[in-house]
C-alpha cells in the first residue's frame, strides 16, 4: 500500500523501549518531503545517508515535538537547506524543555507529585544528556496550519491537529484514499502516551478524548503510524485506545480512594519495573488522568506539606 502511496517508509531505531520512530519520504511539488526524522545520533544519520543519496529533499515536515520526531531536524536542514515546518505550539516548545529554567520547574512539579529524590534526579540527569541528540534546533520557515493542503507521494494531505501527546501534534489525512498518516495520535500495539507537562496542556488527556473523537468521523480505512506497522480500521483501534483510558481512570479512582499523591497513584497505574528514563512519562501520564478527573469533579486536589494530594469525591 504505501508504495501504491508512493510513499517509502525509513524506520530508524531508538535506544528506548520503544525502540524504533518511522519516518517517511516522497516526492513533494518542488522535491523530496521528509515527514519527522529520528534522533540526532548515528543510527539516523546512517538512514538518512542512504535516502539522501538518491533524493532531493526541499521540504521537512515535523508532525510533533517528542525528540524521536525532531532530533535530527536542525541537522537534516544544514545538510539539504530543506524548508522545515510544524506547528507554531510545538515550535515555541523548543525554546523550554532542555533549559535550565525549564528543568527548575519540571523538579518544582516532581517535588509536588512526591516523586523521590533519586528517580527526579535520574530524570534530570537524563534530560540534560540528551540535548546533543536534539541540537541544532532547526530554523521552522512554516507553521501548519490546520486545513492546509501537502502534495505529497501520489496524493494531498490534509492538516489535522490532533493535541494530547503533543498540544501541537498533526496527523495528514488524504481523504480520496482513506488513508491516515497517524504520527503518534493513534498506534497499533500501544497506547500514546498522554502526560502532564510544565509547558503544556493543563488537561491533556480531554484534549486527546477529542482528538480521537474528531478523527473518527473520517472513518479512515488505512493508518499509517510512526510507531508500530500500518493497519487498517482507524475506528476500531480508537475505540480500543479510549476503553483502555476508562480501565486506567477506575484504577486511578481506586488508588486515591483515601487520598494519595501522584507517585502513589503512578505506582498504582504501572506495576511493572520502571526504569529513570520510564518514570518521566509514568508519572506525566498519572498526573494527566488524575486532572482529566479533576476536571469531570471526580476527585480534588489540595496540598500538604509541598505535595499534591488527590482524593475521590
Amino acid at each position: 500500500m504505501l508504495e501504491k502511496l508512493g510513499i517509502e517508509m525509513v524506520t530508524i531505531p531508538l535506544p528506548f523501549r520503544l525502540n524504533h520512530v518511522n519516518c517517511f519520504v516522497a516526492k513533494g511539488n518542488d522535491g523530496d518531503v521528509i515527514i519527522d526524522t529520528g534522533l540526532h545520533d548515528e543510527r539516523a544519520i546512517k538512514a538518512w545517508d542512504q535516502v539522501l543519496m538518491q533524493r532531493h529533499v526541499t521540504d521537512v515536515l515535523l508532525t510533533h515535538i517528542h525528540p524521536d520526531h525532531t532530533g535530527y531536524a536542525g541537522a537534516l536542514q544544514k545538510r539539504t537547506g530543506a524548508k522545515v515546518s510544524m506547528t507554531e505550539i510545538d515550535s515555541k516548545v523548543y525554546d523550554h524543555i532542555w533549559t535550565e529554567s525549564g528543568l527548575k520547574l519540571l523538579e518544582k512539579d516532581y517535588r509536588l507529585s512526591a516523586v523521590p529524590e533519586d528517580i527526579s534526579e535520574g530524570i534530570m540527569a537524563i534530560t540534560k544528556e540528551f540535548v546533543p541528540y536534539v541540537s541544532p534546533q532547526p530554523n521552522v520557515n512554516h507553521f501548519l496550519q490546520e486545513g492546509e493542503k501537502i502534495q505529497f507521494g501520489k496524493g494531498k494531505y490534509e492538516v489535522i491537529a490532533t493535541p494530547g501527546h503533543s498540544e501541537g501534534l498533526i496527523v495528514l489525512y488524504n481523504e480520496h484514499d482513506r488513508v491516515l498518516l497517524s504520527t503518534d495520535h493513534i498506534l497499533p500495539k500501544i497506547t500514546p502516551n498522554i502526560s502532564y507537562w510544565f509547558y503544556g496542556e493543563r488537561n491533556p488527556l480531554q484534549s486527546y478524548e477529542n482528538s480521537l473523537q474528531k478523527i473518527k468521523q473520517l472513518d479512515a480505512e488505512y493508518v499509517i503510524p510512526s510507531h508500530g506497522k500500518p493497519f487498517y480500521g482507524a475506528n476500531e483501534r480508537i475505540d480500543e485506545i479510549w476503553a483502555h483510558h476508562l480501565e486506567r481512570f477506575d484504577m486511578t479512582l481506586e488508588a486515591i480512594k483515601d487520598g494519595a499523591p501522584v507517585f502513589a497513584v503512578c505506582e498504582a497505574l504501572f506495576s511493572f519495573e520502571l526504569t529513570t528514563y520510564d518514570y518521566q512519562f509514568a508519572v506525566g501520564e498519572a498526573i494527566a488522568h488524575l486532572e482529566y478527573l479533576r476536571a469531570k469533579g471526580e476527585c480534588e486536589r489540595t496540598e500538604h506539606a509541598g505535595k499534591w494530594i488527590y482524593q475521590r469525591v
